[in-house]
């Protein structure tokens, strides 16, 4: 699975991140970069970050790797949201995830087959994912040992299937 995430878009979504862009705009990319790191070290996804260099950037497209994660920096006329667009469109038919909040973008992800998620929404998962990832303390199965069984209750009613989209959407984001 290949996750594309609009840098500045996450950074500005995000209020920790956004502190520390006020401090330095390296800071915050670097921040960013860190925690999909992580977010990568633990999930093995493949992980793009796509930043706008279009006003002051270089003048072609700038492609980098740091700590396994792959970094775009758009190149001067273009925008990172172009660039996404082109890499959904790119990578048609294999399982992406584009990581914006900007309608445009989520969009042009799904027209190209891919599934779209929100900012805050990904800034949640990664959060999940490191507490996952970090041992707990006060965790003490021996209790849990004493419980007895959960039956469920059996629900009625017809049941509603979703789409075939929708339950490919619903699969690919299971995999974050």
């Amino acid at each position: 699975m290949h996750i594309i995430i609009d840098g500045y878009n996450l950074i500005r979504q995000s209020d920790s991140l956004r502190r520390l862009e006020r401090l330095s705009l390296e800071r915050g990319r670097g921040e960013l970069i860190r925690r999909v790191a992580g977010y990568r070290r633990l999930r093995g996804h493949k992980m793009t970050v796509v930043f706008d260099g279009w006003m002051t950037g270089p003048a072609e497209e700038e492609r980098l790797r740091e700590d396994g994660v792959h970094i775009v920096y758009s190149g001067r006329g273009e925008t990172a949201d172009e660039v996404i667009k082109r890499m959904a469109r790119a990578e048609r038919g294999s399982e992406i995830i584009v990581v914006s909040s900007d309608r445009e973008v989520a969009d042009s992800a799904v027209k190209a087959g891919g599934v779209a998620i929100s900012s805050p929404e990904f800034e949640e998962r990664m959060g999940e994912e490191e507490t996952k990832g970090m041992p707990d303390d006060d965790e003490t199965p021996e209790e849990d040992d004493d419980l007895p069984p959960i039956s469920g209750t059996r629900k009625k009613g017809a049941a509603r299937r979703r789409s075939r989209r929708e339950r490919q959407s619903q699969r690919r984001l299971n995999k974050l």
